[in-house]
């Protein structure tokens, strides 16, 4: 590897990124197509039909079958593997077909395609072995197998409607009336975000399979009050997280009901009809702005060394945006408290850990030494808000703190790397009382960073899973998050954990595929653009072995062809049960490996 090559890779890269960033500063990215979203979308689509929607359903069918895998089942994104739940819900969602396609031949033939995938995968069509094996993907967490068993309940994948409801678990609706404060202890069933489903689905549940009084008389007087709780939380566009699975669920719910005329339902209509892409598919959320714009810069700006800041254009306009898109409010929707930063700038969003801290990273970098007063009010209210969001384990959540054990709920290691990354940026330029609960909150994290890394050195993410890997668990991503974390706190030698560091570089190295690549965690898994460079980043950011970075280097410039193609991989979302690819992602990390590399 030439310095003059990696050069070349790095300005290549750097002007790849600066072709995609509007003209207001920010980067808006460009999210796969999901076969799960354009299900979801269709079927409820199909349940709310008016007549305005024809040409779309036909389109988005057409999109299905086109995009159906050669095994017979769908994955979430086109490059992913065939899953129970996608193949599940595509499956539901062509039995609506018919009154919308002109020619059903293709969708006939989807559908054969996609029974014999699930008598391969699961046994047969039987609806209990089908109950039975979406249940165990998803354990005690009702988030995602109450709707997707729901989604066929109504598509009559169940059987008979007598008895299909009873194979959909029912969720307390009634509960959404009480205090939003109260969330937390009352140990709901489903995910701080999916408070909508809850009530939706919950209810829909009830109207199709009543229980006995007098259950059934205080659910059916709780629902005026759930219903009015469901209007407020909705975004005035529509869109329930900006996420078409999620918005789609509530629409086929209420639907299904009888409650067509409900106005969520034709707000949530107007939301899909206007996020359907041109080729008849839907992404699983409309974009992430503020978080591949938080990418972008970190990408860009890399460590924050003054003369790499020319790099980025309108960097003042990148400030403002980041501004401007800060809640300054109650969240309706979480209850959070101001401060905090969503992933997008849409109406959907709702403020988080992850999205925060890259917003205080970010500011950071384009702010240096002597940022202006309006941006360290901002960046105070924003790490009061991370203080404030941490677990009694020390570690960080998403949204909520103490809301128990469901996965967004949870501390996790990359949120809470991530988290001291951010507060250690500000250490020395923000009011000492608050640089005074950073202490104690970093330690406290450091702590619960320590009782989390596994005996082999490695921390299990939340975010960004790998299918390639048994458990689905990134351990790469994950692993590289808390390196940058504690390599960073390194340079301050404070509360840095030796122990912890040298365990994790060792992991990441022996991780190295004979290629000069990553993937998801063993040497055996095909390497990523992604992957490698949030590796190679790490390793090159805590000084681990110099053989291995420069190896991922020359990967890195070989698999983007100098900087100028960045193919995307399906990663995890949520809690690595569902998958996208974003565009920016291999250009972002990319961009910043290689400017570290450059450096050194």
């Amino acid at each position: 590897m030439s310095i003059k090559g990696l050069e070349k890779a790095l300005n290549n890269t750097r002007g790849a990124l600066r072709e995609l960033q509007h003209i207001d500063g920010y980067w808006t990215g460009d999210l796969s197509s999901s076969a799960l979203s354009t299900a979801t979308a269709l079927q409820a689509l199909c349940l709310t039909d008016s007549g305005n929607s024809g040409d779309l359903i036909e389109k988005g069918f057409k999109w299905l079958s086109r995009n159906q895998n050669e095994d017979g089942g769908w994955g979430d994104t086109t490059k992913s593997f065939s899953n129970l739940p996608t193949t599940l819900l595509a499956w539901s969602a062509l039995g609506f077909a018919d009154g919308f396609c002109s020619n059903l031949t293709h969708v006939r033939a989807s559908e054969k395609l996609a029974e014999k995938w699930i008598v391969n995968h699961v046994g047969s069509i039987d609806p209990e072995k089908i109950v039975d094996a979406t249940t165990a993907r998803y354990g005690k967490d009702k988030t995602f197998s109450v709707p997707i068993l729901m989604m066929c309940a109504i598509a009559g994948r169940l059987g008979d409607s007598s008895v299909a409801w009873r194979r959909v678990a029912p969720l307390p609706f009634e509960l959404a009336v009480m205090p939003r404060s109260l969330f937390g202890a009352l140990r709901l069933p489903v995910v701080s975000y999916a408070l909508p489903a809850l009530i939706a689905i919950g209810y829909a549940r009830f109207h199709h399979f009543p229980p006995f009084f007098p259950l059934r008389f205080i659910r059916r007087m709780a629902w005026r009050r759930a219903s009015r709780v469901l209007a407020e939380v909705q975004p005035h566009n529509g869109g329930f997280l900006e996420a078409t699975p999620l918005t789609s669920f509530v629409t086929m719910a209420l639907a299904s009901a009888g409650e067509k005329s409900h106005p969520v339902v034709s707000r949530a209509v107007d939301f899909l009809r206007a996020s359907a892409l041109e080729d008849g598919s839907w992404r699983i959320d409309t974009n992430l702005s503020t978080w591949v714009t938080t990418l972008a810069v970190k990408g860009i700006v890399a460590n924050g060394s003054l003369d790499l800041r020319k790099e980025i254009q309108f960097p003042q306009k990148i400030v403002k945006w980041l501004l401007s898109q800060q809640y300054l409010g109650i969240h309706p929707y979480t209850n959070a408290p101001p401060g905090g930063w969503a992933w997008t700038d849409l109406p959907g969003g709702v403020p988080d850990a992850d999205d925060t801290s890259g917003a205080l990273m970010a500011l950071s970098l384009l702010s240096g030494r002597k940022p202006r007063k309006e941006v360290l009010e901002s960046v105070e209210k924003g790490i009061l808000w991370l203080l404030n969001l941490q677990n009694s384990d020390g570690g960080i959540p998403t949204f909520c703190r103490g809301w128990g054990t469901m996965p967004f709920d949870r501390s996790s290691p990359d949120i809470t790397a991530h988290c001291i990354r951010a507060w250690d940026r500000w250490h020395d330029v923000i009011d000492p009382v608050i640089v005074a609960r950073i202490q104690v909150a970093t330690e406290r994290a450091v702590e619960y960073l320590r009782t989390t890394q596994q005996f082999d050195g490695a921390w299990k993410p939340l975010w960004f899973g790998n299918e390639n890997l048994p458990g689905e668990n990134n351990l790469t991503y994950g692993t590289s998050q808390v390196v940058l974390a504690l390599a960073q706190l390194s340079k301050r030698n404070h509360l840095l954990r030796e122990r912890m560091l040298k365990f994790a570089i060792e992991w990441l190295e022996g991780a190295q595929n004979p290629d000069g690549g990553w993937g998801g965690g063993f040497a055996s898994e095909p390497s990523s653009i992604e992957e490698t460079a949030l590796v190679t980043d790490s390793l090159l950011a805590s000084g681990g072995c110099k053989d291995k970075a420069r190896k991922g280097v020359e990967w890195l410039i070989k698999e983007t062809a100098c900087g100028k193609k960045f193919p995307p991989s399906p990663i995890g979302f949520y809690f690595a049960k569902l998958w996208y690819h974003e565009a920016l992602y291999p250009m972002v990390w990319t961009a910043s490996a290689l400017a570290r590399a450059a450096e050194k």
